[in-house]
């Protein structure tokens, strides 16, 4: 089954490096884009209206959490995720494997699903491949992944190497979890990716991706990385999979950080990025600026009128100084952390903006040299 209503145009290409158009039930998204991260249905402190104002395309929520809460028929009551969030456009829906993964002491890893101990209530829950699919068909979901199974980010020492035991059992089970996703599927109007796992080994990686692009999906994502390999590292995996997956298809690195990480999976072709980086550090007062990552908790910004960044437009920086941004989170008014969130995503989604521009200019190498000199600079 290919969804309907769901494709993607690639208009350019840098490279490997390429843009487009990805058209889906509820809009259409210009590739390459970052999707906030919505887990509970909302960014954080963040409106519909405010996402919209800033150039957000598209968002992702997170399938484990909304079946814990408000539970995924009070939702398709209210008219799915578009009519419950009032974000009308497109919405990407994780599995939500990665965060049961991560309760590894609550978790009972089985061929039939995974077993775990809700740290709402301590009830035990399941899930499996084809309960996730049918949660995010009533979610309603532009796009849904499939359950695979990501190792906690912090193994035993010693394993996982790179082409290990666990490593190498991980990825078989999500290879056939992934079948038993795509049977599952009922919804037409939804589209389905599947996840290729494999660690940084280069044959695991490309047995997977070989494997799930055999198996079909509307898109690809890139799952298990960002848990400590090297840049390089990851880059070579990402590479190795897309040698294995169709070229018509929609690429997504799962998870992928910060500016630089999102150059680096655009380059190597990736479409879909998605992080709480943004967000979180904004919230905690460190500011993505063109220049470098500002702590705006440092003293030196009590009296600094100057904007957070001139060069941005978001809402913090056209209407508000340093001064008063430090002011808000110093003292813990909401207003602060709304607003350096705010600016971080408008950060983001200003980059990808910029990096859809470059491909289009040929001038794509030039823009990644600009961002990997600023890399982790702090500026104060």
């Amino acid at each position: 089954m290919i969804a309907e209503g769901f494709r993607l145009e690639v208009v350019a290409r840098d490279g490997d490096a390429r843009t487009g158009r990805l058209t889906t039930p509820h809009g259409v998204v210009e590739t390459p884009a970052f999707m906030p991260v919505a887990t509970y249905g909302a960014v954080r402190g963040i409106s519909a209206e405010d996402l919209r104002t800033i150039g957000a395309q598209i968002c992702l929520a997170n399938t484990y959490h909304l079946h814990e809460r408000p539970g995924e028929g009070v939702i398709a009551g209210l008219g799915g995720l578009h009519g419950f969030t009032d974000w009308r456009g497109p919405w990407l829906t994780d599995s939500g494997g990665y965060q049961v993964t991560s309760l590894a002491d609550r978790m009972q890893l089985e061929e039939a699903g995974v077993t775990f101990a809700s740290p709402l209530d301590g009830k035990r829950r399941m899930l499996t491949p084809e309960g996730v699919i049918a949660i995010q068909e009533a979610l309603g979901s532009d796009i849904a992944m499939v359950l695979d199974e990501c190792l906690a980010p912090h193994p035993p020492a010693g394993e996982p190497s790179a082409d290990s035991p666990a490593v190498r059992a991980a990825m078989e089970r999500t290879l056939r979890w992934a079948e038993r996703s795509r049977a599952a599927r009922k919804r037409p109007d939804q589209a389905v990716f599947g996840i290729v796992q494999g660690g940084v080994s280069h044959d695991l990686r490309r047995h997977s991706a070989g494997e799930t692009a055999a198996i079909g999906f509307d898109g690809y994502a890139h799952g298990g990385l960002g848990l400590g390999e090297s840049r390089a590292q990851r880059s070579e995996a990402v590479v190795v999979a897309h040698a294995e997956l169709p070229g018509e298809a929609p690429r997504y690195l799962m998870g992928l950080g910060r500016p630089v990480d999102l150059v680096d999976g655009v380059a190597c072709g990736v479409d879909l990025f998605d992080c709480v980086v943004p967000t979180r550090n904004g919230r905690h007062g460190l500011l993505f600026t063109s220049q470098g990552i500002i702590s705006i908790k440092n003293a030196r910004h009590r009296d600094d009128g100057e904007p957070v960044d001139p060069e941005c437009d978001c809402p913090a920086c056209t209407h508000h100084s340093r001064a008063y941004l430090r002011h808000l989170i110093k003292c813990g008014e909401s207003l602060g952390s709304r607003l350096a969130a705010l600016h971080n995503l408008r950060f983001y989604l200003r980059l990808l903006e910029r990096t859809r521009e470059a491909i289009l200019n040929g001038t794509f190498a030039a823009l990644r040299s600009e961002v990997e000199a600023i890399g982790e600079k702090r500026l104060a």
